[in-house]
C-alpha cells in the first residue's frame, strides 16, 4: 500500500491524475529562491523558454543574463558568479550542459567548489520526437562522480520545485535533472523534500524485493509495485530522489528488509543511480540486484511513452525484473 507518512497523492492510480512537465517545477522554484534571496541569479543558453527560466526572466531581469548557444561560457561565467557572492542557475538541454561542457564545469565549477547550480533539461529517453542527440542519457554517471557535485533527480514536478528551492539553500555544486514531457504529479505539497533522504513511497506487509526508483519512473515503480501486491508479491518503492549524497542508510536498509532490490531509472544503467545503489550495497550489504534502465545502447525518435516500453522501462519491465531477481535470492 501507499506509505500514508510519505503523503502522497490519492489520484496516483486513478485515471484523471494530474499530469505536468517536471521542467515545470523548476520555473517555479526559481521564482520562490529569487523572491527569498536577492543573491539568486539565473542564466540560460537561448533555451529560456523551454527551460522554463522565463518567469524569473520577467521578473527579476536584472539578475538574469542570455548567453546564446554558448554552453562553455554559461559554465565558467557561472563559475565566477558563484564564488562571488551570488547564487548562479544554469540552465540548457543536459546533452548540452553537462554534456557540452563538461569539462568547464568540472575545472571551473566542482573544483573550485564554486556555489553553481546546474538545470539539465530534457534529460532521458522521453523527450521523444528529438532522438537520441537530444536524449541525455549518460549525465547522472558523469554528473556524479565528480568531487563535491550533489545530484538530485525529481520524480515530478512538484518534488522538481521543491528541489530547487533547496539547492539555492545548500552550499555548492547541485545537478538537477529534468525531464520534458508531462508525468504524473504523485507527491504533494506535504510531501517531505530534504536532501540526501530517500523517501518510502510503498509499502507491503511482507516485503520480498525493494523497488528503488528515481526521475520519472517512480510513478512506473508504484504501478508495478500495485500490480505485483495483486499477484501476491509484496514490495517497497523508494524514491531515490537524491542520487548523490545518497541516503546510505535507508538503503541499506530496506535491501536488508527485502533481501532483493531492483532499480529503476531513465538513464544508461552502467554508472548511474543503479550503479551507485550497486556500489553502496556491494560495500556494506551484498544483495541481489535487477537493473531497470538503458542497456547500453542509445535511443532514437518516437512518442515518449512508446520510447520507455520499447528500452524495458515499462510497467510490465519492472514486474518481470522484480520477480526474477526474488528468484536469484530464493
Amino acid at each position: 500500500m501507499l506509505n500514508p507518512e510519505a503523503k502522497l497523492n490519492p489520484k496516483i492510480f486513478s485515471e484523471d491524475i494530474e499530469e505536468t512537465p517536471i521542467r515545470n517545477g523548476y520555473g517555479e522554484g526559481l521564482l520562490i529562491a529569487g523572491e527569498r534571496d536577492k543573491n539568486v541569479v539565473v542564466l540560460c543558453a537561448d533555451l529560456t523558454e523551454s527551460t522554463r527560466s522565463e518567469a524569473f526572466a520577467k521578473k527579476f531581469p536584472e539578475r538574469f543574463f542570455e548567453l546564446g548557444v554558448a554552453e562553455q561560457n554559461l559554465a565558467t561565467i557561472a563559475a565566477g558568479l558563484g564564488i562571488s557572492g551570488k547564487i548562479p542557475f544554469i540552465s540548457s538541454y543536459a546533452t548540452f550542459s553537462p554534456g557540452r561542457n563538461w569539462e568547464q564545469i568540472r575545472t571551473t565549477i566542482s573544483y573550485n567548489d564554486s556555489n553553481v547550480k546546474i538545470a539539465g533539461h530534457h534529460a532521458g529517453i522521453s523527450v521523444g520526437p528529438d532522438g537520441a542527440t537530444h536524449q541525455a542519457i549518460e549525465d547522472i554517471a558523469t554528473m556524479r562522480v565528480m568531487a563535491n557535485m550533489k545530484v538530485f533527480v525529481p520524480c515530478d514536478a512538484i518534488e522538481a520545485r521543491r528541489a530547487t528551492v533547496v539547492a539555492a539553500q545548500i552550499w555548492g555544486p547541485v545537478y538537477l535533472r529534468f525531464a520534458r514531457e508531462k508525468t504524473p504529479v504523485v507527491t504533494t505539497e506535504e510531501t517531505l523534500f530534504t536532501s540526501g533522504k530517500a523517501e518510502i513511497f510503498w509499502q507491503s506487509k511482507r516485503p520480498e524485493v525493494a523497488i528503488i526508483a528515481c526521475g520519472t519512473l517512480v510513478y512506473n515503480a508504484l504501478v508495478a509495485a500495485k500490480e505485483l501486491e495483486k499477484e501476491k508479491i509484496g514490495t517497497m518503492v523508494l524514491n531515490n530522489h537524491t542520487v548523490k549524497p545518497m541516503d546510505e542508510h535507508t538503503i541499506i536498509e530496506v535491501a536488508k528488509r527485502c533481501g532483493a532490490v531492483v532499480t529503476v531509472e531513465e538513464h544508461q544503467v552502467a554508472g548511474g543511480m543503479g550503479g551507485a545503489v550497486a556500489e553502496v550495497l556491494a560495500r556494506r550489504c551484498p544483495t541481489p540486484q535487477e537493473f531497470i534502465g538503458m542497456q547500453g545502447v542509445f535511443g532514437e525518435s518516437g512518442a515518449p511513452n512508446e520510447l520507455i516500453e520499447r528500452y524495458g522501462m515499462g510497467v510490465k519491465d519492472i514486474k518481470r525484473a522484480a520477480k526474477k531477481v526474488i528468484k536469484r535470492k530464493k
